[in-house]
């Protein structure tokens, strides 16, 4: 039973999100979503599909996230 729970987790972490999802998570806006899909720094992971539909994978906001977080405590630390 434990092998089944790491594959369910990685499973869900990897799910694609949309948009709004990802603006919900992040806790900003669609715009702020779309403008750093593509044109904004920092950029964010994206998965672009037919007809201008975006997408987003779980475990690569996660990562975004992380990642953020290290430049954030770097930038402190040199101040």
């Amino acid at each position: 039973m434990a092998s089944v729970q790491p594959t369910f987790q990685a499973q869900q972490a990897d799910q694609l999100l949309t948009a709004e999802d990802v603006a919900e998570r992040l806790k900003v806006s669609k715009d702020w979503v779309w403008d750093h899909s593509s044109r904004r720094l920092p950029n964010l992971p994206v998965i672009r599909m037919s007809g201008g539909v975006l997408r987003y994978r779980a475990s690569q906001i996660e990562e975004f996230l992380h990642e953020r977080e290290r430049a954030s405590d770097l930038r402190r630390k040199r101040r």
